[in-house]
């Protein structure tokens, strides 16, 4: 059926008109982003500043499922998948980015997946860089069919949809909201986080104010990784090094050749408590994982007073280290216990000088009931206990 581009433009409309019926926060976020309609996808695709639809693919399926795949791309969009991507398999992290979204859609009662959606039920709380890394780890399982590859690079539509700009939502805009000057200025990566960020907020602010309340836990998690982004643990871990301003000198020119500009520390250094769990359930590819983000932090900071433990349900060490060579085999096999780590290194704190706890993980296991005297990091592994899970602390996940 040929349409035009009024009607292509009703389709649009009377979507935005049930989800805010339905779900405000969607219809919020929804005013953040355009529309254009092209025969250059076969359904739909976003590059992450406009959403692509095909006149015919998209304007035949039944409404709900048409709602569905709105809500599909705009989330695609809102999370930034295009450009989180980065170097990434396009094929396989498009699988992982549409079993977050699917998982998010699903949830909305109002609206239909297309038969053959991707989903898994088990992944699809986690971020879209720790499933990518469990799809990519589990090469012996068969991997999903990716029924549509729309997780364009960023700005690559661009040249061929500017000269359709009038015929996506009808001769005076449709149901457009004047975000296309701006929109165009965002194939910039920080520009387009920024748009996004402020986006979430607004549409969480214009929920609440129409009374939806809180959304799905699951939903602000994902949410929360653009309005509030995880950073590296070893920049959160720099953050204790320096945060005492008679700790700073000056630029450490041991590292100005690589054109890393870091903080000279110089009197006290601050101690590092590190525990590598070695329990039952890390593998072999984690504890790797694990004693390589240990070496790195060796050998960028190695004005580091650290000690490391090794732990199940017993602890063992502490081990004086100073550079990756140092460190030992690695200890365990049993279950998991949290506890006897934060006694051991309270005993090995000084008590004068600044302390922190780096525990590395996967987060299962038995938790002390209160809080440690000492600020706690949790680094987790992909596919590890969701972060809303651990009771304190500050948490960075692997990626």
């Amino acid at each position: 059926m040929t349409r035009t581009a009024d009607q292509l433009s009703d389709l649009i409309s009377a979507t935005r008109i049930r989800l805010r019926r339905h779900s405000p926060f969607f219809a919020a976020l929804a005013l953040f982003v355009e529309v254009r309609f092209t025969e250059e996808v076969p359904i739909a695709a976003t590059d992450g500043r406009l959403l692509f639809f095909h006149p015919s693919g998209y304007g035949d399926l039944p409404p709900a499922e048409r709602d569905a795949v709105f809500l599909h791309e705009l989330l695609h969009a809102a999370l930034l998948h295009p450009s989180r991507r980065g170097v990434r398999e396009p094929e396989l992290f498009n699988i992982a980015a549409d079993i977050v979204v699917n998982g998010m859609v699903a949830a909305e009662q109002s609206v239909e997946l297309p038969k053959g959606a991707i989903r898994d039920t088990k992944l699809e709380h986690l971020s879209v860089e720790e499933i990518y890394e469990l799809l990519q780890k589990n090469t012996k399982k068969k991997q999903p069919k990716l029924p549509l590859a729309d997780l364009l690079k960023p700005g690559s539509m661009g040249s061929g949809t500017e000269q359709q700009e009038g015929e996506a939502e009808g001769k005076k805009g449709g149901d457009g909201n004047g975000l296309t000057s701006e929109l165009h200025d965002l194939n910039d990566r920080s520009a387009l986080e920024a748009h996004w960020k402020q986006a979430i907020q607004q549409a969480l602010v214009l929920a609440s104010s129409q009374g939806q309340g809180s959304l799905p836990a699951g939903m602000l998690r994902h949410l929360g990784e653009v309005a509030d982004p995880q950073i590296d643990w070893r920049s959160q871990l720099w953050r204790y090094l320096v945060r005492t301003p008679t700790d700073f000198s000056g630029f450490d020119r041991r590292f100005l050749h690589c054109g890393l500009y870091l903080d000279h520390l110089e009197g006290e250094s601050v101690q590092v408590f590190v525990c590598i769990d070695t329990s039952g359930s890390i593998d072999d590819e984690q504890m790797s994982l694990f004693i390589g983000e240990v070496s790195g932090i060796l050998s960028s900071y190695p004005m580091l007073d650290c000690r490391l433990w090794y732990a199940d349900a017993e602890c063992y060490g502490p081990y004086e280290i100073g550079s990756m060579h140092e460190i030992p085999r690695p200890e365990g096999g049993g279950g998991t216990d949290f506890c006897p780590f934060f006694d051991a290194a309270l005993e090995a704190w000084s008590g004068d000088q600044e302390a922190i706890c780096v525990y590395l993980t996967d987060g299962y296991g038995a938790f002390p009931e209160e809080a440690p005297q000492l600020p706690v990091l949790w680094v987790i592994v992909p596919g590890g206990l969701p972060s809303e899970e651990i009771p304190y602390g500050e948490i960075s996940r692997l990626i």
